[in-house]
């Protein structure tokens, strides 16, 4: 294809991506923001898709099958947790105001320079080469687009491409001092670039598939008939191990949290936590689809272009042109060079910022302002450096990819330098995951974990590397280093079978695990330290900045924290800055104005002392710039103060956690006093309701016997006197002495029975009865004492019910207890109607009896069980009945494993409940027949 036409079609998509960005910059100025929403966050998060995905993923599938999957698979795994773990660090990187992985390390371990100027070396090392293998890419696809070899002639295409994206990312990525300040031109622009690869790759494996193939069906059937094709469909022949798919899934699992490029876009440039939700589903169906014809290209490649000497990296490019397609070429050129360019212009803007805040400014903030009227210029001219250094280290390091990729990187497949890129920053996992959720991770452990694991990376990992390429003997591999045998890149300290990546990884963070958790342990935290896991570990809890509040010594000018301000931020910027910390604590700010600037009044007073949570807020606001190490030694040197020794906040932690803690037991002692005192008092009330209850019903029953006692005694003492009664006039006297005789022996039979089951000594003797047969024998007992009055009875009970195990004398004293309740509760002055009802639960029966009585009020329902308990009559002094009926009842029904409770309102009936289980005893149940219900 012509390279004028290539190179214009280039510009050409490079022009879409700056009108893009100016636009979406535009839009946020007017604050119309193109980026607030999940989706565009998600696509965001695709930059993890590289050319690696795009070329190099094609490549590993045609030698190694399927192992491919494992890169993709573990962000997908891990999708799920970031609620737990994503989210949290997004939390702690807005609270500090944090911009990159060396500034969250940095601030997590006491906002150290040095930890920080590590992490970001470690970075650079670690992803410049796999910067350096995105511009190989494309400079390699468009030599192949236009006709050249892919061994040569690619340093110009290299060149053009590092200059180009230079001038775009320092154009739009680097335009601000302030770090966290969003880039929604580079965060719309990524989020195209990734619909573009996805379009262009879709479009290429459809065409592979469906154009040179007849379908997924025939393409796989074809490299089946190939033996050197068939092994490729199984993990085992592709010699692919089980420590190795482990090792994928462990590093793309820390690469999608620990590359500086994913720490922007998830992090950094995360406008609302709540766009997780949707990312957590969207980014893995991403991953999904655009693998989708990653083995059919990989196939497709080899069966039509193997044996033409045909790098497989290249065969997402050299398919289409072979087979004379060259538009489709041109697409998948646009496709390769969006997942290429993405990536170099995110991780470039990561890599720059963290230069500059922690290799430069840590130094320059060091070097003393002078006097007080310099200091305002300083701090303005310390600002111009920290935008410029940005630039400079965007060109930096698009300078050191180039010329990585000029010594080394031709030679290395696109995978294997994306792994080990991957393994470098996984050595961040130690400090990050135990700066989240330990507090006894210190600078020291994290400092030697990192360091430990940097040098074995490099040593296992990087230096095989520099053999291919000549800069090493190969005696290095086979010998070790300085022909001892147990320095074997390889196989070191004798450990052999392992993959060279999982020999990595694991050597690498055996001794950065072992060195963080040793030194921890060893060494005590620092008083900022401790303050500092507080608020990582805890920053969930809701915290006040003065909770946040670090310790100063010494009295620093308020005016010189406003001119550091305002030499980094500019007057608009800190002027709303502290108008808005005088909104939240008016007493902090001493001017009129809210805005720290002195007033004529105070000229000739001392100038005022800022506040100390002031300086926090200052501190946090110049992180944003600065990074946090460089803030805080900006603030000490402006404060001319250093922090509270680790002694003496000891101390004060040691006495006021003895203080809190005496507090808590008094506290504790408190609580348990009052809740003592509250049970005593509710004891003593319920004894004294008790003690009432029971004196009425002493009186109730002493009544209830007096008064059939008397009137027997006296019909007794009227025949005794008087033998010429009429023998009618005898025999009504003498029915009435026999009736109250029968009275009198069911209240001493009420009372024994309550004793018996108070006691224990009440037994059931069950058997298997036909419910419908006992509801009708208690309705016929009750049905004259209904008649009188006025009460209609109405029975509903299914005749098929499953035949229920009970005691046939005690569930019958339940019903006629529960109708002759119902038959007294109905109402004079209207009709009454009771109900008795039946139906099968689970497992078990239950039993309603109803009436449209004056109803139970809701106070009372928990009492009329109670043996004490007499529901009074509205109209009646007296309680009616001597108070053992229910109490009775409901001893009989739990005797029966059930239960009985009430539903009811005052005038509006009650509805008593009777749940009882059909377990059977072991006996067979007796036969039955069918009863049919009726009416009273």
């Amino acid at each position: 294809m012509n390279k004028l036409l290539v190179i214009a079609f280039s510009f050409g998509y490079l022009a879409l991506l700056f009108g893009v960005a100016y636009a979406a910059e535009r839009r946020s100025a007017a604050r119309k923001s193109l980026v607030a929403n999940p989706y565009v966050y998600a696509l965001s998060m695709a930059v993890y898709c590289t050319a690696w995905a795009y070329y190099g993923s094609v490549g590993r599938a045609a030698h190694q099958g399927l192992s491919f999957v494992g890169i993709y698979l573990g962000p997908g795994l891990l999708a799920p947790a970031w609620w737990l773990v994503l989210r949290k660090i997004i939390r702690v990187c807005r609270q500090q105001r944090l911009t990159s992985i060396a500034d969250f390390i940095s601030a997590r371990y006491g906002k150290s320079a040095s930890l920080g100027a590590l992490v970001t070396g470690v970075c650079v090392l670690g992803v410049v080469p796999y910067i350096a293998l995105q511009v190989k890419a494309i400079a390699t696809s468009f030599v192949i687009l236009t006709g050249g070899s892919p061994g040569g002639g690619t340093s110009g295409p290299a060149l053009f491409t590092a200059v180009a994206l230079a001038a775009f990312t320092m154009l739009f990525g680097v335009r601000s001092v302030e770090a966290t300040e969003r880039h929604e031109g580079v965060v719309l622009a990524v989020a195209l670039e990734s619909l573009v690869k996805l379009l262009a790759f879709l479009v290429l494996g459809g065409f592979v598939t469906f154009g040179l193939f007849g379908g997924f069906t025939d393409l796989f059937d074809q490299a089946a008939a190939e033996p050197a094709l068939r092994q490729l469909f199984t993990f085992k022949s592709t010699g692919t191990s089980g420590a190795e798919w482990f090792t994928l899934l462990v590093l793309s699992m820390s690469a999608i949290l620990l590359l500086p490029r994913q720490f922007q876009v998830a992090v950094v440039e995360n406008v609302d936590e709540n766009h997780l939700r949707k990312a957590m589903w969207l980014f893995p169906l991403y991953l999904l689809i655009i693998n989708v014809f990653v083995l059919p290209i990989a196939f497709g490649g080899m069966l039509k272009l193997g044996g033409r000497g045909f790098d497989a990296d290249t065969y997402v490019l050299a398919l289409p042109l072979a087979t004379g397609h060259s538009w489709l070429a041109l697409i998948t050129y646009i496709g390769g060079l969006s997942a290429a360019s993405s990536m170099i212009i995110v991780e470039t803007i990561a890599l720059s910022v963290m230069m500059s805040n922690h290799l430069l400014m840590p130094l320059l903030v060091r070097l003393p302002a002078g006097r007080p009227e310099r200091q305002r210029r300083w701090f303005a001219y310390l600002s111009r450096v920290a935008l410029a250094s940005r630039r400079l280290a965007v060109v930096l390091v698009l300078a050191l990819a180039y010329g990585y990729y000029a010594e080394v990187g031709r030679q290395l497949p696109l995978v294997n330098t994306g792994l080990v890129s991957f393994a470098a920053v996984a050595q961040f996992l130690p400090a990050l995951l135990g700066g989240l959720y330990w507090k006894g991770g210190t600078r020291r452990g994290a400092t030697l974990g990192i360091l430990g694991g940097f040098a074995i990376w490099f040593f296992t990992l990087v230096l095989p590397t520099l053999v291919g390429p000549g800069r090493l003997p190969a005696s290095v591999l086979s010998d070790g280093v300085g022909g001892v045998a147990w320095l074997r890149p390889g196989a070191l300290l004798g450990l052999d079978g392992l993959d060279y990546l999982s020999h990595g990884l694991f050597w690498s963070w055996f001794l950065n695990i072992g060195l963080y958790v040793g030194a921890s342990l060893a060494t005590p935290p620092t008083a900022l330290e401790l303050r500092q896991a507080d608020v990582f570990v805890d920053v969930f809890r809701r915290r006040s900045l003065a909770e946040e509040v670090a310790g100063w010594q010494g009295r620093t000018p308020l005016p010189d924290v406003r001119a550091l301000l305002l030499g980094f931020l500019g007057k608009k910027r800190t002027n709303q800055a502290l108008r808005a910390f005088a909104e939240r604590f008016p007493d902090a700010l001493p001017t009129a104005d809210g805005t720290g600037a002195p007033t004529p009044a105070s000229a000739n007073h001392p100038l005022p002392a800022a506040d100390p949570r002031l300086l926090t807020y200052a501190e946090k606001l110049l992180a944003g710039s600065l990074g946090p190490a460089s803030a805080r030694l900006l603030l000490a040197g402006v404060a001319g103060a250093e922090q509270v020794s680790y002694d003496n906040v000891v101390g004060i932690l040691k006495e006021s956690q003895l203080l809190l803690e005496a507090n808590r037991q008094l506290q504790k002692q408190s609580r348990q006093l009052q809740r003592l005192t509250d049970e005593l008092r509710q004891a003593y009330q319920q004894l004294q309701a008790l003690d009432q209850q029971k004196d009425e019903f002493l009186y109730t029953v002493t009544h209830e016997l007096r008064t059939p006692l008397t009137s027997i005694r006296a019909l007794a003492e009227i025949l005794a006197d008087n033998p010429e009664l009429e023998v009618e006039e005898r025999e009504r006297f003498q029915h009435t002495i026999g009736r109250e005789a029968e009275r009198l022996t069911r209240l001493i039979s009420l009372v024994l029975d309550l004793e018996k089951f108070e006691s224990g000594q009440a037994s059931l003797e069950r058997q298997p009865l036909r419910l419908a047969d006992v509801v009708h024998e208690a309705a016929e007992a009750v049905a004259q004492l209904a008649r009188e009055a006025g009460a209609e009875l109405r029975v509903d009970v299914p005749a098929a019910l499953p035949p229920l195990p009970a005691d046939h004398d005690r569930l019958m004293q339940v019903l006629i207890n529960l109708l002759s309740n119902a038959i007294k509760a109905t109402a004079p002055s209207r009709p009454g109607r009771i109900a008795v009802l039946a139906w099968p639960a689970a497992d078990a029966l239950l039993l309603c009896v109803e009436d449209n009585g004056k109803g139970i009020a809701l106070a009372e329902q928990h009492q009329i069980f109670d043996k004490f308990f007499q529901a009074r009559h509205q109209n009646m002094r007296k309680p009616e009945g001597s108070g053992l009926g229910l109490a009775i009842t409901k001893k009989i029904v739990e005797l029966h494993q059930g239960r009985i409770w009430v539903e009811s309102a005052p005038d509006q009936g009650a509805r008593f409940f009777i749940e009882l289980p059909l377990v059977l005893p072991a006996r067979a149940a007796a036969p039955f027949s069918p009863t049919p219900s009726f009416s009273l």
